[in-house]
């Protein structure tokens, strides 16, 4: 799929030529490119290659080996046992609603009697709460279950035993030094030899529930009833890890694999709604279909309403309701990109007016009475975009602010956060993402602070965008078995991205051409005198006479394969260029 240009100045880093290539291509019988990527991606040997080309289900972590997952087990089998209420608490975004589906669902087959609570994101915000461990007690609730939260919830978790409620927390979130203390914790980094340290939410739910198929089941191999419904919890567990940008390697890779490759022929009445209803029905679902168009939409509930109902959608074995909720879901996304561009377009105001985009500054923290909580997170990613500095944006309508962060490569903006945490209330997050309350007043010693540690620890050159390229090559080399071959690495993510080229002394092979509504895009042709191939240029419209004024230039790209009138041609996405 297309990647959007943006009009800065980037540094390239090529990926020098490594002789294990040539032992790679041989031995497997693929090209020198494909070989390069997957030592570029730290698959070195013909052996892990084969692995890596070859994801196998039967190659996943058994889920008894998920740290914590022996202990939960037998206290989730009781409760089942003894018909004692069970309750599902799971985070708002994507990777939580399809965690808690898992476990819901995998309970409900089973006869437990279980329900779940989401918090609303703007009114009770992330994890666990005092007023919803109280409510959930008072309603009967005697076994919790945390999904994509809990690793932090110390004071929380001391509540839930005082009134009498076991909890089981599963997370993948960095844990601390002290532990909550619960009944037991499922989580991967409580053993650092856990093969899988980038579990998703979702992931950790998955095999949560796995192991408890296991224990439920009769021989060797799952009963139908039980193997089908895993099967399906493979594309929500994909759809989860893909969303929360997880590292697609390793067993991560296994697992999106095969829930992509199902996704499509989902037998979940919900899943089946949501593909449908964002226009996706018969095509072959990548990671791109998850990240920008169906995970958009799931995490839209949490965003502009409540994240329950995208929970009740993927659980549905209605397909009105589930129809009816999922084009709900689509009128809340289009809602919540409206909303998305009107608070960028005035933070940026904000930003430029209070020189915060000056280079001596190191970080951005603004804050606003009116925007929405359910977006600013969003928004933070897109300042990021545009300014290249680690970014808090911050909701001030109550006393207590809400904000999110996120980070630029090579800064752990959950450190930095956690050096200032005198100022805060409560955080939490990872490296490249965070969420923050504090209380107004604190929000200029805050930013003091953050401000602060960034200048110790960043340098001139972190500031300086950085485009990763797989290789450089000729163009004769980008041939349509080679594309098609490309697509062996696919899924694309975190730790897996599109593969990207560069091509240096290319000129025009054909005069470029303004495209799109208001000609921001760009079709040309370019030639290394090896052969010539067809260009896109997202929003390089205004390049047009760069192009033209200049005989030589050097592009960095995507191959991809343009079918129009059943006809196929490479094409190549061109991610950058340079005309110095």
């Amino acid at each position: 799929m297309p990647i959007s240009a943006r009009m800065k100045k980037k540094q390239w880093k090529i990926m020098p030529p490594d002789d294990r290539a040539d032992t790679i291509a041989t031995h497997l019988n693929i090209s020198q490119l494909t070989a390069q990527l997957l030592i570029n991606r730290g698959i070195c040997s013909t052996e892990d290659a084969v692995v890596f080309l070859n994801p196998k289900l039967k190659d996943l972590i058994p889920p008894d080996q998920m740290p914590g997952v022996t202990k939960a087990i037998p206290r989730i089998k009781k409760a089942i046992q003894t018909a004692q209420k069970i309750t599902i608490f799971g985070d708002y975004d994507t990777d939580g609603i399809s965690g808690v589906s898992i476990i819901w669902q995998i309970l409900k087959l089973l006869g437990a009697d279980v329900d779940y609570y989401i918090p609303h994101r703007s009114e009770e915000g992330y994890g666990l709460n005092a007023d919803a461990i109280c409510s959930l007690s008072e309603g009967g609730t005697k076994l919790l279950i945390t999904v994509d939260c809990g690793a932090t919830a110390g004071e929380t978790a001391q509540l839930a035993s005082k009134l009498g409620i076991d909890l089981i927390i599963t997370d993948h979130h960095r844990l601390e030094s002290t532990l909550p203390k619960a009944f037991a914790i499922v989580h991967p980094g409580l053993e650092p030899s856990y093969g899988n340290q980038e579990s998703s939410g979702s992931m950790v739910a998955f095999k949560l529930a796995w192991a408890i198929a296991n224990e439920f089941n009769n021989g060797p191999r799952l009963e139908p009833r039980l193997r089908d419904f895993m099967i399906n919890a493979t594309s929500l567990a994909a759809v989860g890890t893909i969303a929360d940008i997880m590292d697609l390697r390793g067993e991560n890779r296994i697992l999106t694999s095969f829930g992509l490759k199902t996704l499509a022929d989902c037998e979940l009445v919900g899943v089946k709604a949501l593909i449908e209803t964002a226009g996706l029905t018969g095509q072959g679902l990548d990671s791109f279909h998850i990240g920008f168009r169906l995970g958009p939409m799931l995490n839209a509930a949490g965003r502009m309403g409540h994240a329950r109902l995208a929970v009740e959608l993927l659980t549905s074995d209605s397909e009105i309701r589930a129809v009816q909720i999922a084009e709900y879901l689509k009128e809340q996304n289009t809602l919540r990109r409206q909303c998305e561009q009107k608070i960028f377009k005035h933070a940026c105001a904000m930003i430029n007016e209070s020189g915060l985009n000056h280079p001596d500054r190191k970080t951005i923290v603004i804050a606003e009475d009116s925007w929405h909580k359910g977006v600013i997170g969003i928004v933070a990613s897109r300042i990021v975009d545009r300014y290249y500095k680690p970014t808090i944006i911050l909701n001030t309508e109550a006393e207590t602010a809400q904000g999110s962060a996120r980070s630029i490569a090579g800064f752990d903006i959950l450190d930095a956060i956690c050096s200032c945490s005198s100022h805060l209330n409560d955080f939490g997050g990872h490296k490249m993402a965070a969420g923050v309350r504090l209380q107004r007043d604190k929000i200029e010693s805050f930013a003091f602070a953050f401000e602060e540690y960034a200048k110790v620890n960043l340098n001139e050159d972190d500031f300086i965008d950085k485009l990763s390229i797989d290789a450089q090559t000729q163009l004769s080399n980008i041939r349509m078995d080679t594309v098609i071959e490309l697509k062996r690495l696919e899924p694309f993510g975190q730790g897996n991205p599109r593969p990207i080229f560069v091509t240096k002394g290319v000129r025009l092979a054909a005069a470029p051409r303004r495209v799109g509504a208001k000609g921001s895009h760009l079709q040309l042709s370019v030639t290394d005198n090896t052969a010539a191939i067809r260009c896109i240029g997202f929003g390089m419209g205004p390049l047009e006479k760069k192009f033209l004024e200049n005989e030589f230039f050097n592009v960095v790209y995507e191959a991809d394969i343009n079918t129009f009138n059943g006809s196929s041609n490479v094409q190549l996405v061109l991610a950058d260029v340079q005309f110095d």
